[in-house]
């Protein structure tokens, strides 16, 4: 590996954390998100293609809400703000089944403003490289999205891209952290464990009651 591609990989995950970050920040989040949890959001957690009770992924899978070039857009979408790490990111925690889903149940103004925040996407694309999103390179993608990532932008011409980047991420990170690996290997969460006794609790025989 050269040290120009060496530099252009540290600066992309330079660029990806900052995305993540956002507003308010993947990793300060607890499982939710920033978001208002809706009941579409609700039923769609119930019924997650990759929930903890899912079973294997089904391979012949096709979206009720988006067509083909939607569904790939916000595959593209979704791991640029939760890539692989060591644990595996929300493309292999099939999140954009679950946007799918959610968007499905939704309201029919928040499924048009998704649809024109995708369409959003690729017009910002085209105009600066000439293709769709999901046709350019990691760090041009990169590149578009970082200033949308960020809260404190508040260039009118971005305002559009800002509150859709907004929007997405919120439900990468909810369809993520209720995602079986999200939950199990990210989060760690082994269900409902209970304890007998407060663990680590004080046995002093002068602090009993």
């Amino acid at each position: 590996m050269t040290e120009q591609v060496k530099s252009s990989e540290t600066n992309r995950r330079e660029a990806l954390k900052k995305i993540a970050a956002g507003a308010g920040g993947v990793v300060s989040l607890p499982i939710l998100g920033q978001a208002a949890v809706t009941p579409a959001m609700a039923r769609a957690a119930c019924a997650h293609p990759a929930g903890p009770e899912a079973g294997a992924p089904d391979p012949d899978w096709k979206p009720l809400f988006f067509d083909d070039h939607q569904n790939q857009t916000v595959i593209a979408l979704s791991d640029l703000i939760l890539p692989a790490t060591d644990t595996p990111g929300a493309k292999e925690a099939l999140v954009n089944r679950f946007i799918d889903l959610l968007l499905n149940e939704e309201s029919e103004d928040r499924k048009r403003r998704f649809i024109e925040g995708l369409a959003s996407m690729d017009g910002r694309s085209l105009e600066r490289h000439g293709k769709p999103f999901v046709e350019l390179t990691a760090d041009q993608q990169t590149g578009l999205l970082t200033p949308l990532a960020d809260p404190e932008n508040h260039d009118p011409s971005d305002k559009a891209g800002v509150e859709f980047f907004s929007e997405i991420k919120d439900y990468t990170i909810f369809g993520y952290y209720t995602s079986k690996m999200g939950m199990e290997q990210e989060l760690q969460y082994a269900g409902d464990d209970y304890h007998t006794e407060c663990p680590g609790a004080c046995t002093h025989p002068e602090h009993q009651t």
